[in-house]
């Protein structure tokens, strides 16, 4: 088998699914379709993007008003040159979240996606706002702290940000 082209963008989904009898855990298929979803956009291979996300998306947003930018790109409405994103974290919740958080500048973001069968199927882009992502089960059953992630922008107490807490 030859090794992987860089520039394949499915090759982490690919690699995955052509391991006889692998079943890869929903969490790590999770992430690589993300992380192609990322490296998709950053390479204006449109096509491969609009294969990794469901034709029914589900989206919402907040932050500041004409900062929807993740939701412009999506749409073709403005390019990805526009407003780079650079993941600097992509952490998984679950088998069916992943959250990924960075920043531009003095933009701080965070993209929540929601993946069913492979599929991207709801986007939350949340913008300059400080996120903690809490656990709803009850402590007999979580067996843990109910904080699942939390927000790191690294200018964090340079500034203040409006917070949320998403429950899962």
């Amino acid at each position: 088998m030859a090794p992987p082209n860089s520039n394949d963008i499915e090759s982490p989904i690919t690699l995955l699914k052509s391991i006889p009898d692998a079943q890869p855990k929903p969490e790590v298929q999770n992430k690589a379709i993300v992380e192609a979803l990322y490296k998709a956009l950053a390479n204006g291979q449109i096509e491969t993007v609009t294969k990794l996300l469901a034709c029914d998306l589900e989206w919402w947003f907040h932050g500041p008003p004409k900062r929807h930018h993740m939701m412009r790109v999506l749409t073709g409405e403005s390019t990805y040159k526009e407003f780079t994103f650079e993941p600097k974290s992509i952490t998984v919740i679950g088998d069916d979240s992943v959250i990924v958080e960075g920043w531009e500048g003095a933009h701080y973001w965070v993209h929540l996606w929601t993946l069913k069968d492979g599929l991207i199927t709801k986007f939350r882009e949340y913008f300059n706002t400080w996120l903690t992502v809490q656990e709803l089960r009850p402590w007999e059953v979580r067996q843990k702290s109910a904080t699942l992630w939390q927000s790191q922008p690294r200018d964090l107490y340079e500034r203040s940000l409006p917070a949320l807490m998403i429950a899962m």
